[in-house]
C-alpha cells in the first residue's frame, strides 16, 4: 500500500508540473512565452500580398470593398469602363491564373534578398484561400483560378531551396462572408463565423504547412474574445506541430494591438524611431501606395535602395524587424522592379549584414550630433563591436560622430572596404572624427549607406 500511495503522490505532482508548463488561454500566460531566438536574429523578412485582388491590380487589396461598399468613384468608373454589366468580384477568380508561377524561382529571389523569413498572404479580407481549404468551397486556389496549392508549393520550395523560415498571413475577417455579416448584425454575440470558418482555417494552415510565423490581421472591429484568440494561441504554443518555433504578431482583436502577442506590429509601417520595450516589426511596402501589384504604378512610386537601407537602419537600431512587402502579378511573377530592389537589398546585406543579423540595440540608437547615423551592436571576438550605419555621405568628406567614446585601443573599419580608415578622437567635442575614404565610387562597398565598425570603445 505504501508503494501504491507513493506512486499516486508522484503521479499527482507530475500532473501539476506538466500542467504548470503549459500555456493557458490568458494573455498573461500567452505573453510569458519566450520569443523563439530565430526571429530576433533574422531581422529581415519578405511579405507577399497575392490573391484575387491582384487581377484588377488597380487600387488596393480592398478593391472589392471599395467597389461595392465605399463606392470610390475611381474604382466604380474603372469597372464600368473595363468590364461587362453584371460582372461580379467572384468572376475575377477565374482570371487569377498564376500560369507563370514558379515557386523555385521565387525562392531564389527571396534568398537573394538577404531576408531570413517570408510571410505569404494565404487569405486576405476578400476571403479567397490560396490553398485548397476544405472550409472555403469553390473560393480557393484549388477549386478555381490556379487550380493548385499556391501555399504548399511555395512552402516546399522555400524549405528545399533556402534556409528561410516560412510564414503565413491570414485575415480573421472577410468583407462579405454571410456568417461574418450575421455575427456582426448580432453585435458579435454569436460566433458562427469564427467557429465554422476562420478558426478551422487557421488550424488547417498550421497543421498542413507548419509555418514558423502566423501573421494575423483583420481583427480591428471587435475584441479578441469574439475571435477565440487565446484558445488558438494556447493550442499553438502547447500542442501544435510548430509549438517550439512559431512566432505570432499582435493582431488578435481591437483591444490587443500593440499590447499582447509574440511581437508587436501595432499599425502598418510602424517605425517609432526609438527603442521599444518589446520586440516589434515594421511591415512596409516597396510600392509607396499599395501592398499588392498595381498596373497603374509608376517608377517614382517605388522605394529605391537608399530608401530601403534607411528603413533597415532606423528599424534594426531600435530593436525591430523589417518586413518588406512585394506584390506578385496575377499570373504568378515577381515583377522586375521588385526583383531588382530585393536583389539590391541582398547585395547591401551581403556586405553589411554583420551589423544587422543577430545584432542588438546599442546604448545609443542614433548619433548625438550627426543626423542620419544609426547604431547597432554585437558581441564579437574582440568584445563588443559597435556599428555606425551612415545614411548620408558628409558634404566635406569628414564624419563627426558624437556617441562613440574611443580609447587607446579603439579600431575603426568600414565593412566591405579593405583600406585603412583615417580617424581620430573628436577632441573637445568628444566622439570620433572619420575622414571618409576618397576613392572611386566603384571601390566603395555601397552607394546608399556605409557601415563603420568600432571596436575597443568605452563601455
Amino acid at each position: 500500500m505504501k508503494g501504491t500511495a507513493a506512486s499516486i503522490i508522484c503521479l499527482f505532482y507530475l500532473v501539476i508540473l506538466v500542467d504548470s508548463e503549459r500555456y493557458k488561454p490568458t494573455w498573461d500566460s500567452i505573453d510569458s512565452r519566450p520569443l523563439p531566438d530565430w526571429y530576433d536574429k533574422s531581422k529581415i523578412g519578405i511579405f507577399m500580398h497575392w490573391g484575387v485582388f491582384s487581377v484588377p491590380s488597380f487600387s488596393s487589396a480592398w478593391f472589392w470593398e471599395q467597389w461595392k461598399t465605399a463606392k470610390l468613384p475611381a474604382v466604380v468608373d474603372f469597372m464600368k469602363e473595363n468590364y461587362r454589366p453584371g460582372f461580379t468580384y467572384a468572376d475575377f477568380a477565374a482570371q487569377f491564373t498564376a500560369e507563370f508561377y514558379n515557386p523555385d524561382q521565387w525562392a531564389d529571389i527571396l534568398a537573394a534578398s538577404g531576408a531570413k523569413y517570408v510571410v505569404l498572404v494565404t487569405k486576405h479580407h476578400e476571403g479567397f484561400c490560396n490553398w485548397p481549404s476544405k472550409y472555403s468551397f469553390n473560393w480557393n486556389a484549388g477549386d478555381v483560378g490556379p487550380n493548385r496549392d499556391l501555399v504548399g508549393d511555395l512552402a516546399q520550395s522555400i524549405r528545399n531551396k533556402t534556409d528561410l523560415h516560412f510564414g503565413v498571413y491570414h485575415s480573421l475577417f472577410e468583407f462579405y462572408h454571410p456568417l461574418y455579416l450575421q455575427d456582426a448584425a448580432n453585435n458579435y454575440k454569436t460566433q458562427d463565423f469564427v467557429r465554422i470558418k476562420t478558426m478551422p482555417e487557421l488550424y488547417e494552415l498550421v497543421n498542413r504547412y507548419k509555418p514558423d510565423v502566423v501573421w494575423s490581421d483583420g481583427d480591428w472591429m471587435v475584441n479578441d474574445t469574439y475571435w477565440n484568440a487565446t484558445q488558438f494561441l494556447a493550442w499553438l504554443y502547447n500542442d501544435s506541430p510548430v509549438k517550439e518555433t512559431v512566432v505570432v504578431n499582435d493582431r488578435w482583436g481591437k483591444n490587443i494591438r500593440c499590447k499582447h502577442g509574440g511581437f508587436l506590429n501595432c499599425n502598418d509601417k510602424f517605425n517609432p524611431g526609438v527603442l521599444q520595450k518589446r520586440k516589434w516589426e515594421n511591415c512596409m511596402t516597396i510600392d509607396r501606395k499599395a501592398w499588392e501589384f498595381r498596373r497603374t504604378a509608376t517608377f517614382a512610386d517605388f522605394l529605391d535602395l537608399k530608401d530601403l537601407t534607411r528603413e533597415i537602419a532606423t528599424t534594426i537600431s531600435c530593436g525591430g524587424n523589417l518586413l518588406v512587402n512585394v506584390g506578385p502579378t496575377p499570373d504568378g511573377r515577381i515583377a522586375p522592379i521588385y526583383e531588382e530592389r530585393l536583389r539590391q537589398m541582398g547585395g547591401w546585406l551581403k556586405t553589411n549584414g554583420e551589423a544587422i543579423y543577430e545584432s542588438k540595440p546599442w546604448k545609443h540608437q542614433n548619433d548625438t550630433i550627426r543626423t542620419g547615423v544609426w547604431y547597432t551592436s554585437k558581441k564579437t571576438e574582440s568584445g563588443l563591436s559597435v556599428y555606425a550605419i551612415v545614411l548620408d555621405w558628409p558634404d566635406n568628406d569628414v564624419l563627426h560622430l558624437g556617441a562613440p567614446s574611443p580609447t587607446s585601443t579603439t579600431v575603426v573599419t568600414m565593412l566591405g572596404y579593405k583600406g585603412k580608415i583615417d580617424w581620430k578622437s573628436g577632441g573637445k567635442q568628444g566622439g570620433i572624427t572619420i575622414n571618409m575614404p576618397i576613392i572611386s565610387i566603384n571601390e566603395l562597398p555601397s552607394d546608399s549607406a556605409w557601415v563603420f565598425r568600432m571596436d575597443g570603445l568605452n563601455k
